[in-house]
């Protein structure tokens, strides 16, 4: 199917945190896939409704609404990816997180939209409490999405296909978001999904890279503490959000590229 639209919902990975800038803006896989759809499409528009550190419901509730009235058919292409914030806080309550994003679902397919959805990579680096942690709320979580995707007529994006993502080559300093290369591959596994030219070097594996010394390496976490963690612990303290005051990239429907 040739989609004429693209929409793009979320929290930062889907605004695009932190690929390259471009006018201001980070790039991001989104924006690295409509450009393969406005391929000999000049009847494209894109939207990017994701604002960083959205939490679920708030996706829900302020960008779906948004998103459905642009919605022509199932030529209009949604991707809807959120929840992620929401199982990283420590009050994270499953019981109504899960049924919401249900609900997000269920509006959008509703909607007459093509819809495709993730499943996130459940398993990161290292070991210890937060790693189990970690694994056992996103796998929970992961299963949730898999039990929406058999309900409603949905794409569904198997993060376990690209789970080497969530490794250090392709997250940037931050550990979280993924860094340029993370995004580009990405976006390849997303086109080749929708049947669409990508990449096929996408599935690359990195170079193993040298083992940094015990200062290097304990330098590089003092420095990830002070820049990233105690931030985020401060805002979560005051009730905080990155994403507070800030607006969607693309709150409207543009042609693309929009140079």
């Amino acid at each position: 199917m040739q989609y004429t639209r693209f929409i793009a919902l979320g929290d930062s990975m889907t605004e695009g945190m932190s690929d390259e800038i471009v006018d201001g803006k980070y790039r991001g896989w989104a924006d690295r896939v409509a450009d393969e759809l406005a391929r000999n499409n000049p009847d494209f528009t894109y939207m990017n409704l994701a604002v960083r550190g959205k939490l679920l419901k708030q996706v829900v509730e302020d960008q779906i609404p948004v998103a459905v009235n642009f919605v022509d058919g199932p030529q209009t292409l949604i991707s809807f990816h959120a929840g992620a914030n929401d199982v990283l806080r420590p009050n994270y309550k499953p019981e109504i997180s899960l049924p919401e994003y249900e609900k997000g679902v269920k509006q959008l397919t509703e909607s007459g939209a093509t819809v495709m959805i993730f499943t996130v990579v459940d398993k990161v680096e290292g070991e210890g409490k937060t790693a189990k942690l970690w694994h056992q709320r996103f796998s929970t979580f992961n299963e949730n999405i898999r039990m929406v995707a058999g309900k409603y007529p949905t794409i569904l994006f198997e993060g376990k296909k690209a789970e080497f993502l969530n490794t250090k080559a392709f997250l940037s300093f931050d550990r979280l978001h993924m860094n340029s290369e993370g995004h580009k591959r990405l976006a390849n596994a997303v086109l080749e999904g929708l049947g669409l030219p990508f990449d096929p070097n996408w599935r690359a594996l990195p170079e193993v890279e040298k083992p940094q010394s015990k200062l290097k390496k304990n330098l590089g976490n003092l420095a990830w503490v002070l820049v990233f963690v105690l931030p985020w612990i401060w805002r979560r303290l005051r009730g905080k959000s990155s994403g507070d005051g800030r607006s969607a990239k693309y709150a409207w429907p543009i042609k693309w590229p929009s140079a």
